[in-house]
């Protein structure tokens, strides 16, 4: 992918399955903004659809060996059909193929989900949890 290209402006849909393994992926790497593996398999929606919406290109200057990734929004369906949004760092060739979403409706009703879903943190705060679960 060439870096100079404007930022994705198509908003992905996956499933529980694909989230779990993006996070672990970025957990794996490293990259800054992801949420612990553990976390996201107790709490996403087994059957859920969550979303990634490209924020910015993000990249690691002190370590050169991980590539330019996109930083997205994310919005999760979690098992009692709460949706929270958090960030997930993915790389440009794992982004591209995700399925994105099937019609311009969806992808402005995810974005007004996405401003007024709480983050994860206050989610936790509320429910009780505690932040230092993540």
């Amino acid at each position: 992918m060439d870096f100079d290209q404007p930022l994705p402006r198509e908003v992905k849909v996956i499933d529980s399955a694909s989230l779990f393994r993006l996070e672990e992926r970025a957990h794996g790497l490293g990259l800054s903004q992801r949420l612990d593996p553990a976390w996201v398999q107790a709490n996403a929606a087994p059957d859920g659809a969550h979303y990634l919406w490209p924020a910015l290109w993000h990249s690691l200057s002190h370590r050169p060996d991980v590539p330019r990734h996109l930083r997205c929004e994310l919005l999760i369906t979690l098992r009692a059909g709460d949706r929270v949004r958090s960030l997930l760092d993915v790389l440009p060739d794992t982004f591209i193929p995700l399925p994105r979403v099937t019609s311009r409706e969806e992808g402005t009703q995810v974005g007004e989900l996405l401003d007024r879903a709480p983050s994860v943190r206050e989610w936790l705060l509320r429910e009780g949890e505690g932040s230092d679960l993540l």
